[in-house]
């Protein structure tokens, strides 16, 4: 969002939705990647492929150009080749991220056995390993980029992405053979000279072309986004009632509602990316040594300090009979993201008359959202493991993060709403900029906190819909 704002000076509503647009194809393109992994490719092989496909997307981000003006008649001009980069390059890492997210969930889910108390605690453990990069990386990269050059700070991240790629391919050994392809012998065969692991390569750099034209196009992709929910969807609801046992059909019913209350959840906490870096830029009071992006750190910061604590909590409750069912942990989410939004519309009404707020309250607000999200993001990715039909799994997997897609896009569209500065355009005071962003947060928080006390209301019925699955 600083990126787009300040070298392209887009407006803060072209922005947001670019950045959903961008967010939600990244969690779109996981339930084709899930599918050709399951059917076709193996998952270790799809996430080798991504983790190239983001490599050259990351790298490609590097290529920044000359920073767009403001002409005398008040548009912007902005070099069309640089531009037209910056998007081809988010395309490779859409593309990367679809044979890459899903497919490396699933895997862990493969390691552990069924019923085994470990997988929420193990899902845990590696959610907070995704986090030590987080954490460094948004430090090290926000400061690079807003300090010495946009350049820098992706071209790191291009580094990063080498090294991942390295050390999973030097230690796939590790695996234990899970993630293999379903079927080596089909995947070797030749079609027109080439074997079809090669077609199926060729065709993901296909699709980095399709993504490159799509995410220009962010109202076409709303309606896309849309038509192909419904669908997915409308199949999800089929199959469990026409291709499940009733054992089958409740556990998958209860899935797809809990998938689609996390979507109201990761609407709201992926105003981080978007509103509330701008926010951060604007209305924090963040001291002469940090930048907006560099609290972005906060949040996987949290994880690594509180994951571990969450994943032994959730042993030694099981342990006890106490552990909450998961759609109580679901419920206690977004309870929890929609207060965090209470403590920063709260810390705003002891603002200065500058419109800047202590940097506690934002601190504060981003502790809960991660206490938020360690009670539903790495339980969802072990429910999907346990309640999907084992033939599907991947699928099921690709579905949760599609989920994370139509957050993603409606997370712009409240980004926008927020709007404070048209493109090229020098923003509105502090002090004015404040009020339109508390009004937002206040009604946001309002929304998650009574949602999350339905969802714990109905835990314990959708807990006995799960059938002995915790």
């Amino acid at each position: 969002m600083l990126y787009l704002t300040k070298h392209f000076l887009f407006g803060d509503r072209e922005a947001g939705l670019i950045y959903g647009s961008y967010g939600s194809l990244v969690y779109a393109t996981p339930v084709i990647g899930g599918l050709i992994a399951d059917r076709f490719l193996g998952h270790r092989k799809a996430v080798a492929f991504g983790a190239f496909l983001l490599v050259c997307g990351h790298f490609g981000m590097a290529f920044e150009g000359p920073p767009s003006t403001l002409a005398a008649d008040g548009s912007v001009q902005r070099a069309a080749l640089y531009e037209q980069i910056f998007y081809l390059s988010l395309s490779f890492i859409i593309v990367g991220v679809g044979f890459l997210k899903a497919n490396i969930s699933t895997i862990v889910g493969q390691l552990y056995g069924d019923n085994d108390p470990r997988r929420d605690g193990g899902f845990t453990i590696f959610y907070m390993g995704i986090n030590v990069g987080a954490f460094t990386a948004t430090l090290a990269c926000a400061w690079l980029g807003e300090t010495y050059g946009w350049r820098y700070g992706f071209g790191l991240a291009g580094i990063g992405m080498l090294f991942g790629l390295l050390v999973f391919h030097l230690y796939r050994i590790h695996l234990l053979g899970v993630g293999e392809p379903p079927s080596p012998d089909w995947l070797s065969t030749r079609v027109s000279g080439l074997s079809r692991e090669r077609w199926i390569y060729i065709g993901g750099v296909a699709a980095v072309f399709l993504i490159w034209q799509l995410i220009q196009n962010t109202a076409e992709l709303g309606g896309m986004l849309l038509g192909f929910g419904a669908v997915i969807l409308a199949w999800g609801i089929w199959f469990a009632l026409r291709r499940c046992t009733e054992v089958e059909r409740d556990r998958m019913l209860v899935m797809l509602f809990l998938i689609f209350m996390s979507v109201v959840f990761w609407a709201l906490f992926e105003q981080a990316g978007s509103s509330l870096t701008l926010f951060t830029d604007r209305n924090i009071a963040m001291g002469n040594y940090f930048t907006a992006g560099m609290f972005q750190s906060l949040n996987p910061f949290y994880i690594i300090v509180l994951a571990p604590v969450f994943a032994w909590a959730w042993v030694r409750l099981s342990a006890r009979g106490l552990e909450p069912t998961t759609p109580a942990k679901f419920g206690l989410g977004i309870l929890q993201v929609g207060l965090g939004f209470a403590v920063l519309v709260a810390g705003a009404s002891f603002a200065g008359p500058d419109g800047k707020v202590a940097v506690i309250w934002l601190a504060l607000m981003y502790l809960l959202h991660t206490t938020g999200e360690l009670c539903l993001s790495p339980v969802g990715l072990s429910m999907i493991t346990k309640l999907s039909v084992k033939t599907i799994a991947a699928l099921m997997m690709g579905i949760w993060f599609l989920s994370s897609s139509f957050a993603h896009y409606l997370a712009g569209m409240i980004a926008a709403a927020m709007a404070i500065q048209s493109g090229g355009t020098e923003i509105i005071p502090a002090a004015e900029s404040l009020i339109i962003y508390t009004d937002v947060f206040a009604k946001l928080a309002m929304l998650a906190v009574v949602l999350g006390v339905v969802v714990l209301a109905l835990s314990p019925v959708l807990h006995k819909r799960m059938h002995g699955v915790h």
